[in-house]
């Protein structure tokens, strides 16, 4: 995470910073990625960026965290207005996501985190979504309608929200891999979470 200097800055400064570095990860990976091209872009110098950040992968990860964050509430904010469904939430949720990438650095951003993902990357993005996290956020667990599913307890539904988490990054990983347009990414996905939906489904 940033360094309190970072976070001290005014917010113009930050999303300069922020906004540099997202396009050095958007033009190749976190391994090729250079800070020389992070501060020039940024037209800040290289010692300033250590003053806010310890390194590259600091700086990458704190980026895919204000995305976890954002991702979150759009989760919640979706239960909502979807009345509690999850698959509808899922649904809505990654075309979202789709819709985001449509934009070409955004797409090579992501393309870029979940074509080189490791177990770090895919923490950072899931980890709101994670056991102890959703434990913790009550308001999510009584927003989800459980009356349709087919569930005996509530650890059931923390492993049905995973078990949807895990579908739709299977999907999007597959979505850049094969450059599947918006509309292809999102018939796989609705073919598979409805194959999904059937079986959690109460008879």
């Amino acid at each position: 995470m940033p360094k309190m200097t970072f976070y001290n800055l005014p917010e113009e400064k930050k999303q300069i910073l922020i906004q540099a570095a997202k396009k050095e990860f958007s033009r190749v990976s976190l391994h090729e990625a250079s800070i020389s091209n992070i501060v020039k872009t940024a037209e800040i110098p290289r010692g300033s960026f250590y003053q806010y950040f310890s390194d590259k992968d600091d700086a990458f990860f704190y980026i895919l965290d204000l995305y976890g964050k954002l991702r979150i509430r759009e989760f919640v904010s979706s239960l909502k207005e979807s009345n509690g469904d999850i698959f509808t939430t899922a649904v809505t949720m990654y075309q979202s996501t789709l819709r985001n990438c449509q934009s070409k650095e955004n797409r090579d951003f992501f393309k870029n985190a979940f074509l080189n993902m490791n177990y770090k990357i895919e923490r950072t993005f899931t980890d709101n979504f994670s056991q102890d996290k959703l434990t913790q956020l009550a308001e999510i667990r009584h927003l989800i309608n459980t009356k349709r599913l087919n569930i005996a307890d509530e650890s059931d539904l923390l492993h049905i929200v995973q078990i949807i988490i895990a579908v739709a990054f299977h999907n999007l990983v597959i979505s850049f891999a094969r450059e599947l347009s918006y509309d292809d990414a999102k018939k796989c996905f609705l073919k598979e979470i409805n194959l999904l939906k059937q079986g959690l489904y109460k008879e």
